[in-house]
C-alpha cells in the first residue's frame, strides 16, 4: 500500500457542508501547496463555469464560485489572476514564477480537465465533441412547452416558496415538478434554465444511477467484491469490499480526514486511481458508516472496470443525453477517470429530469433504464447508518425521520446547498441550487415540509375540502 505523503496530510479537511456531520477544523495547510491548489481551484471553476451549459460571465463567476469557499485557500483564490483563452477553451492561473501555470481545459461533452501541479500545457487538439441540441423537443426530453418565466396565474407552490430567505442560504434556483410537469420554476442572480452549476455531492447520486444502469445491462453485480486492480495482491483484506458497501459508505476504509474532501483530486489535478486506492482498511466492511468521497470514487472505478471487461466504456454523457440532460457535464481527471463524487455540473431542469427517472422507478419515456426495484435498493438503509437527522441508502440521503415529510422522501445532497428531492407518494420532485456558505445554509427539511404542506392544501382544495 502506498504511503500518503506528509505534505498532502497537511491539507485534510472537514466534511462537506450539508452532506455529512460536522468535523474538527482542518490543520493549516502548507502555504506553497495551498497556493498551488488555490490556482487549480480558480482554473477549474473558471473553466467549468465559462463553458459548461449556458456559461456564466467572469463577473458572475467571481461573485458566485470564488467567494465563501474553503477558508484555507480563499485569499489565494481571490488574489490569483486567471488568463482565459477563448480559442482553445483553456484557463491558466500562474502561482509561482518557476513553475508552469495551473491549467484547466474544456473538453466539450465532458466539461473541463484540470492538469496536475507542474504539468505543461499541450497544444490544442482536434475540435471537441458537443452535446446534442434537444431544446425543441417537448418537456421533459427538451424544453418546449415548459413554462419559464412563470406565466400569469401560476399559483401552485408559490405560497411555500415566496420567501426563500426563511429557509436560509442563498438560492440560485428552485424548481418543483408535480406529476411530471413543471409546477414552479424561479431563478436568481442571472441564472436561467440552461445555467450549469456544480452539483458537489449530488454527483454521488448520479454515480449510483450509472451503476444501476450497468446492473440492468448485466455488466456489474454490486454485491460482489469491487473490481479494484490495486487490491488483488494476495492477502490484501480490501479485496473483500463490495461495490455496494462503497455505495453505502460502509467500506471500512480510512482516509486522511473524516469526510475525505479529496482536495488533491479536486484542486491538485491528482489521479483518481492513485489517490483513492491507497487507503488501508480500518474496520471490517459493513460495520461502520463513514462518509467519504473516496468510497464513491472507488465504486465508480469498479463500474468502469466492469464495463471495460464487457467491452463497453463508461460514458456518463451518453446516459445523461438519453434523459435530455444535455447540460450535465461529468468531469474526469487527466487519465479519464470520472470524478463522480462531486465534479459534475448541471442545470436545475436536468436535476429534475434525474428526479423524474426515480419518480418513475427507473423508466424514462417508456424505456426501462434502471432495474426494477433499484429505487427501493438505493433508498433502503441497509447496514450502518449516520448519527444525524438523515439516513443513508446507496448514494442517496433519506428524509424518513423529518417531521411533515412523507416517509418515502429521499434525495441527493451537495455542499453549498445543492438538493434533489424525490417524493414518489406525492409525484413530487424538488430541486434547489444555491451558493450557501458556512454561516447561512438552507434548511432542506423545512423547505420540503413547506412544499408538502402546500401540496396538501392544494389536494384538499381540488377535492372540495
Amino acid at each position: 500500500m502506498a504511503i500518503v505523503p506528509d505534505l498532502l496530510r497537511l491539507f485534510g479537511a472537514a466534511l462537506l457542508a450539508g452532506a455529512a456531520p460536522a468535523a474538527a477544523q482542518a490543520p493549516k495547510p502548507d502555504a506553497e501547496l495551498a497556493r498551488a491548489w488555490a490556482a487549480g481551484y480558480r482554473a477549474a471553476f473558471t473553466c467549468s463555469s465559462l463553458w459548461n451549459g449556458a456559461g456564466k460571465s467572469l463577473a458572475a463567476i467571481e461573485r458566485d464560485e470564488l467567494t465563501n469557499i474553503y477558508p484555507e485557500i480563499e485569499a489565494d483564490v481571490r488574489s490569483l489572476r486567471a488568463e482565459v483563452d477563448e480559442e482553445t477553451k483553456r484557463v491558466s492561473v500562474r502561482y509561482r514564477d518557476d513553475m508552469p501555470p495551473r491549467i484547466a481545459q474544456w473538453r466539450g461533452r465532458e466539461g473541463c480537465v484540470t492538469l496536475p501541479i507542474g504539468a505543461e500545457s499541450r497544444p490544442a487538439g482536434q475540435p471537441v465533441e458537443r452535446r446534442p441540441d434537444l431544446d425543441a423537443q417537448p418537456w421533459p426530453m427538451g424544453d418546449a412547452g415548459a413554462r419559464w418565466p412563470a406565466s400569469k396565474g401560476q399559483t401552485k407552490f408559490e405560497q411555500a416558496t415566496a420567501d426563500m430567505a426563511r429557509f436560509g442560504g442563498r438560492t440560485s434556483s428552485i424548481l418543483i415538478v408535480k406529476n411530471g410537469r413543471i409546477a414552479l420554476e424561479r431563478y436568481w442572480g442571472g441564472h436561467d434554465i440552461h445555467t450549469a452549476q456544480r452539483t458537489f455531492s449530488v454527483a454521488k447520486s448520479m454515480a449510483a444511477t450509472l451503476i444501476g444502469h450497468a446492473v440492468l445491462k448485466g455488466r456489474i453485480d454490486v454485491t460482489k467484491p469491487a473490481m479494484i486492480a490495486e487490491w488483488t495482491s494476495p492477502g490484501d483484506p480490501r479485496a473483500a469490499i463490495t461495490t455496494e458497501q462503497l455505495m453505502r459508505m460502509a467500506s471500512g476504509l480510512t482516509s486522511d480526514t473524516a469526510g475525505n474532501r479529496t482536495d488533491a483530486i479536486y484542486m491538485g489535478g491528482a489521479s483518481v486511481r492513485q489517490w483513492t486506492t491507497q487507503w488501508p482498511l480500518l474496520n471490517p466492511p459493513n460495520t461502520h458508516y463513514r462518509y467519504a468521497n473516496n468510497d464513491t470514487l472507488l465504486a465508480t472505478l469498479s463500474l468502469k472496470a466492469a464495463l471495460e471487461k464487457a467491452g463497453t466504456p463508461l460514458d456518463p454523457a451518453a446516459f445523461f443525453d438519453r434523459l435530455g440532460m444535455t447540460r450535465t457535464f461529468a468531469e474526469h481527471d487527466k487519465d479519464g477517470n470520472y470524478i463522480l463524487s462531486s465534479q459534475v455540473w448541471t442545470s436545475a431542469r436536468d436535476l429534475a429530469r434525474l428526479g423524474m427517472l426515480y419518480q418513475n422507478d427507473g423508466v424514462w419515456q417508456g424505456e426501462r433504464l434502471l432495474p426494477e426495484g433499484w429505487r427501493r435498493f438505493v433508498t433502503t438503509p441497509s447496514g450502518p447508518q449516520p448519527d444525524r437527522d438523515f439516513g443513508y441508502g446507496a448514494g442517496f440521503w433519506l428524509l424518513d425521520k423529518s417531521e411533515g415529510i412523507p416517509a418515502d422522501a429521499f434525495g441527493g445532497f451537495g455542499n453549498r446547498g445543492q438538493y434533489l428531492i424525490v417524493i414518489p407518494s406525492r409525484a413530487l420532485v424538488i430541486v434547489r441550487q444555491g451558493y450557501d456558505d458556512g454561516k447561512t445554509r438552507l434548511d432542506i427539511a423545512k423547505l420540503v415540509a413547506a412544499v408538502v404542506a402546500d401540496d396538501d392544501n392544494d389536494r384538499r382544495y381540488s377535492k372540495g375540502g
